[in-house]
């Protein structure tokens, strides 16, 4: 009987032993930097000015505004695998935004992703990215939040399915996935190229989008942007020249494509254009900022490694004869359908039609953009450098899943193309979900 009471002792302290350390890792101190900033009510113009900004660059207000809503009030829809997240009010509102809270409880939320009192946020609030933000920049966007009309709107509760409804779990998320800690210059590196790693990867959280994620919803290399699903579009990959990996374009090439939402440079940026959610990012966010920042962040986007894309996607076998027919078909529904803009060899009708040979939007081994760009269409953002772009229809309402799948198969292996084939399946998965 002793041997046992000794043995469930040894078990409970073991267990206590564990607790202990599990809490320690699942709940890590938070990180401070620097003193307390001053009284908000004092915030020095430049400083807002400065906040506002940062605002900008951090897309803030594309997530915190519903459509057609107040600006900051919250209530937009984020759509994810694991159910659909509702932005916040983050206007000044003291009872439904954030009215009440301090500089220190906002610089929470940015670096260690905790609301008020310690709950857990949401990572659909890329806290990921942001906890590279220096308290001082997270200052001045709170200074500059400050000065934004207050809007009375309650937030409204996530619709997500179980276990991901239960908040707690993320204790155990944070703990396998999130490390907070500031962005640390690299001292082998330039001013320019830190201060480009730093807003790339902090403020406008590029790896957000253009990183892959694991079945738990976490990046799987926030400073190795290789291409990642959002909202049934595909982020190309940054580091793969391919896709969306700009090594070889000029830093001019790159500044223009953020700023405008297109490159008519030199090949290989010619005719480059931004569609689908990247074109809200652009229209809302990149072509407010100023050319410097946008500079740096080229310095640093050129510079990334270049790592050859994935080939194992899980493309659906198309059988030799079947392929036959389809591109048979492709082409009779392109010389229909596409051939009058783009170009009875794919050559294109610059500005209005880009080419598609050569494309390598077209030619990416994901075919999800492409596929999404003929069912529904788009247009590049209308900016100052592009205020009148041109847009492709949608043909969602004319050509069948099938059909579809044809024309895309016959474009992506013509005119040298080398795109895999695309099944009607992947037409079919693309006709759910929102726009963007």
């Amino acid at each position: 009987m002793r041997w046992r009471q000794g043995i469930l002792a040894v078990v409970v302290a073991v267990l206590v032993v564990a607790g202990l350390i599990a809490v320690r890792l699942l709940n890590p101190p938070d990180y401070q930097i620097g003193e307390a900033p001053p009284p908000l009510h004092a915030a020095p113009v430049d400083t807002i000015e400065r906040g506002r900004e940062l605002v900008v660059l951090a897309d803030c207000r594309s997530c915190h505004t519903d459509r057609g809503g107040a600006a900051f009030a919250g209530g937009n829809s984020i759509p994810t695998p694991f159910g659909t997240f509702y932005s916040p009010n983050i206007t000044p509102d003291p009872q439904t935004g954030i009215g009440r809270w301090s500089a220190e409880d906002f610089w929470r939320a940015l670096h260690n992703g905790k609301a008020p009192g310690g709950s857990p946020l949401y990572p659909a609030f890329p806290y990921t990215n942001y906890t590279k933000i220096t308290r001082r920049d997270a200052d001045a966007m709170f200074a500059y939040l400050r000065t934004i009309p207050a809007v009375r709107k309650p937030d409204r509760s996530h619709e997500l399915s179980f276990p991901y409804s239960q908040r707690w779990l993320l204790v155990g998320w944070r703990a396998l996935f999130f490390r907070p800690g500031v962005y640390r210059p690299d001292s082998s590196r330039s001013a320019e190229w830190n201060r480009g790693a730093y807003l790339t990867q902090g403020f406008a959280h590029c790896s957000a989008c253009h990183e892959a994620r694991n079945a738990l919803g976490a990046m799987q290399s926030k400073d190795n942007p290789s291409g990642g699903l959002v909202l049934n579009w595909y982020a190309p990959a940054l580091t793969n020249v391919t896709e969306a990996g700009v090594q070889r374009w000029s830093e001019a090439d790159i500044v223009e494509f953020l700023k405008t939402g297109k490159a008519s440079g030199n090949a290989p940026a010619h005719y480059t254009s931004a569609l689908g959610p990247m074109a809200e990012v652009v229209y809302e966010s990149l072509q407010h900022v100023n050319e410097g920042e946008l500079h740096a962040m080229a310095v640093y986007l050129k510079s990334l490694p270049e790592i050859p894309a994935p080939t194992d996607l899980g493309i659906s076998y198309i059988t030799p004869a079947r392929l036959l027919a389809m591109l048979d078909e492709g082409r009779s529904l392109y010389m229909d359908h596409c051939a009058k803009c783009h170009g009875d060899e794919g050559d294109g009708r610059p500005p209005a039609a880009p080419p598609l040979a050569g494309n390598r939007a077209v030619q990416m081994a994901r075919a999800n953009d492409a596929i999404r760009i003929v069912l529904y269409g788009g247009f590049p953002p209308g900016t100052e450098g592009n205020p009148r772009p041109f847009g492709m229809p949608p043909f969602y309402p004319t050509l069948q899943s099938e059909q579809i799948a044809s024309v895309l198969t016959y474009v992506r292996s013509s005119w040298g193309n080398t795109g895999h084939p695309v099944s009607p399946e992947e037409v079919e998965k693309s006709r759910t979900g929102p726009l963007w």
